[in-house]
């Protein structure tokens, strides 16, 4: 493999920032839920996706117009220069008010959505295509394992230990010393020095380009417009694009404001399940990234796409029938493996059939399509019925019916993907 050393170096820095940031976007929906404030994270979170239609197909064409080492560069030094000054404030004053936690949320929520276009698109561009599946599949094991580590650090710093004990997967564990639950300022600074590590290391990646790549000249627009008619006259890998995302929809529903609520106010559990709840996702995705590729070998990416988005469909109705944290456990961790799952042969499929030169572009134009389907939901959501007592498991029902909407559009234009 060309590049190898590249693909190391990418990883790592990957994993040391994601593990930071994992913890980071745990602890703030957290904090809101023990605020009594989701009321507001709707609305912030409602936000952000909102500036996000406008950012997210403006990212795409800067992923595909510039040296994408030099974006993860620029972001890793932008964005931690801000998280540092916003933990160190927290220092400075005694503690952060909830606009400024807000800000960190917004902050990682659009890094988000240019980082993973990028590190997508600059793995397509460095790996020859024989790798394509192997390469998606490691890099789905590396970022859940960053997840579980994330979430066990989460569950360590959002409630601290108590006489020597602590919640970690859901079980108690025996702890040599007892630690002082963190403060949201403390968990921004460790965020924010992983950052500068994930800099120095993406710093010393060198590669030589595997796929033909032209910088485009003109304006950002007309980037823009290159990718829209490229999907365009593709119109059934656009629907597939659209479709197979949506599974990504709910599960970022789940893991950035359902969640929480599900279990702070449907299983009255405390921080400790929430995280362990994260660390079971991941261990389902880590699953996916080992046998994924092996358990749908004799079938078709889509078609394997439409049996867990199926599956996925019928675990928002069990959570949403159900009221136990073994149950909200077990289906956390077969969602991971169905998401996760999803996004391998879904990567895999469109690193195979979208050039590399507008693969930033589709791939924003098909996150911008996640993003109107979240703000759809999130309106509905943010009504303070579906936020306390037994109102919070009808976003699960919605959720759940929608899946099988989605997951019956797929199988009409199977043949035609």
């Amino acid at each position: 493999m060309k590049n190898k050393s590249a693909i190391i170096l990418l990883f790592l820095a990957n994993s040391i920032s994601g593990m930071a940031q994992g913890i980071s976007m745990l602890a703030i929906p957290w904090y809101f839920a023990q605020q009594e404030k989701m009321a507001s994270f709707a609305f912030v979170y409602m936000l952000t996706n909102l500036i996000s239609l406008f950012w997210i197909p403006y990212s795409g064409a800067l992923i595909d117009r510039y040296d994408r080492r030099k974006i993860f560069l620029f972001l890793t030094t932008t964005v931690g220069t801000i998280v540092f000054l916003v933990g160190l404030s927290g220092f400075v004053f005694g503690e952060l008010t909830w606009q400024l936690v807000a800000a960190i949320f917004m902050l990682t929520f659009l890094n988000y959505a240019v980082h993973y276009p990028n590190l997508y698109s600059f793995v397509q561009e460095i790996i020859e295509p024989a790798y394509y599946g192997k390469i998606t599949s490691y890099l789905e094991i590396q970022g859940q394992l960053t997840s579980i580590m994330a979430g066990a650090g989460a569950a360590l710093l959002l409630e601290g230990t108590t006489a020597g004990t602590t919640h970690i997967f859901g079980m108690t564990w025996d702890w040599p010393f007892a630690i002082e639950a963190w403060k949201i300022h403390e968990i921004f600074l460790l965020d924010a020095s992983t950052y500068f590590i994930s800099f120095l290391i993406i710093w010393f990646i060198r590669y030589q380009s595997v796929q033909k790549r032209t910088y485009e000249r003109g304006t950002i627009w007309q980037e823009l417009k290159t990718g829209y008619h490229y999907l365009r006259e593709n119109p059934y890998l656009f629907l597939f694009g659209v479709a197979s995302y949506c599974v990504f929809v709910a599960v970022l529903l789940e893991a950035f404001f359902l969640g929480a609520l599900y279990a702070n106010e449907h299983l009255q559990a405390g921080a400790n399940v929430y995280a362990a709840s994260e660390m079971f996702y991941a261990s389902g995705a880590v699953f996916a990234g080992l046998a994924i590729r092996k358990i749908f070998a004799k079938v078709s990416p889509p078609t394997g796409i439409i049996i867990m988005t199926f599956v996925t469909g019928i675990l928002f109705l069990s959570l949403a029938v159900g009221k136990s944290v073994l149950l909200f456990l077990a289906m956390l961790l077969v969602l991971g493996i169905t998401n996760a799952g999803i996004r391998i042969l879904r990567t895999t499929y469109l690193f195979s059939n979208i050039p590399n030169q507008v693969f930033g572009r589709a791939i924003s134009i098909f996150n911008l399509s996640n993003i109107l389907f979240r703000i759809f939901f999130l309106a509905i959501f943010s009504i303070p019925f579906f936020q306390s007592g037994a109102g919070v498991k009808y976003p699960f029902y919605m959720l759940s019916g929608f899946l099988f909407l989605v997951g019956v559009v797929l199988v009409k234009y199977r043949r035609r993907f």
